[in-house]
């Protein structure tokens, strides 16, 4: 640890962490290394693959382009913290239905962009689909069968949440 380490304090996966980090470290190197968080993944390290994707204060970002440090007070969920709850279940199972995966490495970004998407746009065309989804490389499975169970979910949530709306406005 050098002279430029920094206290900080956050919420990881709804747990709180004290601890002290390097300036220079990285959120992914971070979670990855001293948590033992390893479900986002080190890809290109620009920030343009996704790979490293995780919340932060409900935003996904790329954890690769944040350094830790920037993270005092706030609250992250990596792939992890979000599978646990439940909240992509749902994704999860379109996506190994529909062989939208293959090596994984992207995996944990597509599926955080993707309900980031479907928490704001509960029914996304398929371009939609297809642009949110772009900042994330995926060299296996061609898109898609990611497109495919990302719109499947969308059609299975929409109406869950139309009557949800519509049970809110009575």
């Amino acid at each position: 640890m050098s002279a430029l380490a920094h206290d900080i304090s956050l919420e990881v996966n709804g747990e709180r962490v004290d601890t002290r980090v390097d300036a220079r470290t990285t959120l992914v190197d971070f979670l990855r290394e001293a948590l033992g968080l390893t479900g986002s993944h080190v890809g290109c390290e620009h920030g343009v693959c996704g790979a490293c994707s995780v919340r932060v204060n409900g935003t996904v970002v790329r954890g690769c382009l944040m350094l830790a440090v920037q993270c005092d007070g706030m609250r992250i969920e990596t792939i992890e913290g979000v599978a646990d709850t439940g909240e992509i279940a749902d994704l999860e199972q379109a996506f190994i239905a529909r062989n939208a995966l293959q090596c994984g490495f992207c995996t944990p970004g597509m599926l955080l962009s993707a309900q980031e998407l479907l928490m704001s746009k509960p029914r996304p065309s398929r371009a939609q689909i297809r642009a949110h989804l772009s900042g994330n490389y995926c060299r296996c499975t061609g898109y898609q069968s990611i497109v495919d169970a990302v719109e499947a979910v969308a059609q299975v949530r929409a109406p869950r949440s139309s009557a949800a709306r519509e049970e809110a406005e009575k």
